[in-house]
């Protein structure tokens, strides 16, 4: 990763792996345009006896997220499994320690998304989605879902919506992505590197 390019915080929570793929399949869409990176981050589990007992490093997959990594990034796209229709609660953790961040302002009119993985098809995708929006707008970011142009938010029987893509992962969390929900978080990912571009040129130019 290059220390001068701007990048892209793809910050996600996984369980059993199909959120990370999901992220994995941003990750591919930002870098697919010139000039911008992507950062995989991930945050570590939550426990009912508020003891941090985890390694400061995962075994495996993405290193946790810091506040500096959102501090400093050109956009941000969260990724989450569903948890009754909302984010799973150590990225809703996470999140909750970010008002250092929205007292300074540092994430104002940078442009964000979101993504999801259900185990059914009807398990609450878009109701997550939304709601994982509304931290996004607290700190005064431009949410980006997926347009219609993408054409295969008509054709898909499983996972995507307009508000961001999404994946059916099945009950027992094991159905890999199909080509619709592979072709939509790429969309995603490489969407948002182009508004990242384009809004840090603008910020920029207002300094």
């Amino acid at each position: 990763m290059s220390a001068s390019l701007p990048y892209v915080l793809i910050l996600y929570y996984s369980r059993h792996g199909a959120t990370r793929a999901m992220a994995e399949r941003l990750a591919a869409g930002v870098e697919s345009r010139h000039g911008i990176e992507a950062r995989l981050r991930t945050v570590p589990p939550v426990s009912p006896t508020c003891e941090a007992v985890d390694p400061e490093i995962p075994a495996e997959g993405a290193v946790y997220a810091s506040l500096d990594d959102l501090r400093h990034c050109a956009g941000l796209a969260i990724g989450s499994p569903t948890r009754f229709g909302n984010m799973a609660a150590p990225l809703k953790h996470f999140l909750d320690g970010t008002s250092e961040l929205w007292l300074g302002g540092a994430l104002i009119d940078k442009p964000a998304t979101a993504f999801t993985s259900t185990s059914s098809l009807h398990g609450g995708q878009e109701a997550t989605l939304l709601t994982m929006l509304v931290p996004l707008l607290h700190h005064g970011m431009v949410y980006a879902g997926l347009p219609y142009s993408e054409t295969e938010l008509m054709e898909t029987t499983r996972g995507g919506t307009p508000y961001g893509a999404s994946h059916v992962a099945g009950k027992r969390s094991d159905q890999p992505l199909d080509e619709h929900e592979r072709t939509l978080a790429h969309a995603q990912g490489r969407r948002l590197s182009r508004l990242a571009l384009a809004l840090s040129s603008l910020r920029e130019n207002d300094r």
